[in-house]
Order: C-alpha cells, then structure tokens, then sequence
C-alpha cells in the first residue's frame, strides 16, 4: 500500500509540472508535454486501481479453502452437459492457479453431463477469488441433440461455500438426524451390500446432506459434516449480504442464489454477468478455465461498492 501510494505522489507531481509546460510558446515542447500528459494520467488512474483493494480490509473467509456445489438446473441433458462444462471451467482454472480439487461427490448424468458436483478446492486465496461464482449460469446454444439448430436455453446452479471450521459453526447432537442407506451407482464392491450411505438433516435450518461416495460409512460420515457445516456457514454469511445488499447499487455479493448472475451464449461468442453489466467476446478461452477477467471485474465492482458503504 506505501509503495503504490508513493507511486502515486510521485506521478501526480511530475502531471502537475507537465501542465505548466503544455501552455508553452514552444510549439514542439507544447505538443510532448501534452502527449506525456495524457500518459501519465492513463498511469495515475492505473495506480488508483491497484490502491482501492489494498485500502479495504481483507476478509477473514478470503484464504479459506471452498467448497463448491455444481447441479444442473431447468434444460435436462442439456443443462447436465452444461454443469460438466462448468464443472471443467473451474478444474482449469484451479489448475492454472496451482490449487488443489478434491472430489466430494459427483453424480453423472446421459451424454457425459453432471446431475451434480460437490468438489473442494484447496490453495491461497481459494474463496477470496472464487466468492463471486456463486448463483444461476444460464447458456445459450444449439445442443448436440438439437436436429433444427434451434437455440435453448438451460442453466446450472452454483454455489461456493468457505470450508468451515468446527469453531466456526457449533452443532449440536439434539440437532441432528442422521439416517444410513444403501450406496447406488457406481462404487466398487461396497455398493448395494451395506449401509454404508449416509443423510445428515439439520433439523432447525431443514439444510440435508446425502454422502454416498466414499468407501465407509464414517467417511461419508466425515465428508457430510464438511459439506454441512460449510453450508450452514454460508447460510450465516448470505443472511448479513443480502442485509447489505439492500444499501448497495449492485448485488455483487453472494446473498442471493436463485439470482441469474452469467450467461454463456454460444452463437455470439459471449458472456455477460448481469450484475455488473461486463461482457466479455471470449466464451471458449474463458471455458477452458481463463475466468480472470470475469473474476477481476467483480472484484474491483465489489471494492467500490464497499468504498461507498
């Protein structure tokens, strides 16, 4: 923070001695003065950008790892095909980044497509980068299946949760319900010989969690409690953003789910978060796991929403 303010002290100074000389006589001298001029209040508004983030206080939750729920929503096979590109965007990025996925849970739908995806991702500044994603993702293109070439429209829910610590979130035995089942499925040789499927209910929030993907019925056990205890952290923080959000100009936080935040459109090579109007004409790069632009703008949109609070 010093050195980008020191950056900046020192380039409004030279703007303001490089203004007295664009009135010169000197034709010459005039011309460059106004040339370095406009340079220089180009850098100054390139320091300003790179001074907001620092001068906000960072959020405790930012290097939390994520835990990060993918489902298909309204398009059937088309938008389980879709969840899987979704579910691929941000194992790209995680990888570009050097982060680590783990898988959760995963429940495959026809045609290569995803019912669902649970996965944690665990590296610096996981949730402080990824916080943004969380809401509907709607595409727009001509699916495979498609014999007309008619344009549909399907979706995909996400939801990104800060792995939360047991003293982040206190459960109490009184309330909790947990039921064992069967796994069904693919799963090697424990699948359908024990009860080794587990359902955990939170009976005061009505939040359930269903884990049959791990090989016994304590790590699935284990896995639940993970996922609940997130969800259940995430259920607290969207209560305080959708009470900020009230104040703000923009909802860029994470308070409302069932919001559309993105579409994908395939036929114009475009996408566009409709929180902040930003679009992009890059939708095969940004599926193969470049998301940084998207994600810088909703930071910097974010950053000034809390310069105003």
């Amino acid at each position: 923070m010093i050195e980008a303010g020191e950056k900046l002290r020192r380039a409004e100074e030279e703007l303001e001695q490089t203004r007295e000389l664009v009135g010169a006589d000197d034709v010459e001298l005039a011309r460059e003065a106004q040339a370095e001029e406009e340079r220089l209040v180009s850098r100054i508004g390139e320091i300003e950008a790179m001074l907001l983030p620092l001068l906000i206080p960072r959020d405790p939750l930012d290097d939390r790892a994520a835990i990060v729920e993918i489902r298909a929503g309204t398009g059937g096979d088309e938008a389980a095909l879709f969840a899987a590109d979704i579910f691929r965007m941000y194992s790209r990025f995680a990888e570009r980044r050097g982060w680590r996925v783990e898988i959760i849970s995963m429940s495959d739908a026809t045609l290569g497509g995803l019912k669902e995806a649970i996965f944690k991702v665990q590296g610096e500044g996981v949730f402080g980068c990824m916080r943004w994603e969380s809401g509907v993702h709607r595409v727009q293109r001509v699916p495979a299946t498609e014999s007309q070439g008619r344009i549909h429209t399907s979706a995909a829910t996400v939801a990104v949760l800060p792995e939360a610590e047991e003293i982040d979130v206190k459960i109490e035995d009184k309330d909790i319900r947990i039921d064992v089942f069967r796994s069904s499925g693919p799963g090697g040789q424990s699948v359908n010989t024990t009860d080794s499927a587990v359902r955990i209910t939170h009976i005061p929030t009505g939040v359930v969690v269903s884990q049959q993907d791990q090989k016994s019925q304590l790590q699935n056990k284990l896995k639940g409690f993970e996922v609940l205890r997130s969800r259940l952290l995430d259920l607290r923080i969207a209560e305080q953003e959708a009470e900020r959000s009230r104040m703000r100009r923009t909802q860029v936080g994470t308070g409302d789910r069932s919001a559309k935040v993105r579409t994908y459109n395939f036929p114009q090579n475009r996408i566009t978060d409709h929180r902040i109007g930003f679009t992009i004409h890059e939708l095969e790069r940004t599926l193969d796991g470049a998301i940084e632009p998207l994600l810088d703008a909703l930071r910097m949109a974010s950053v000034e929403e809390r310069m105003h609070e």
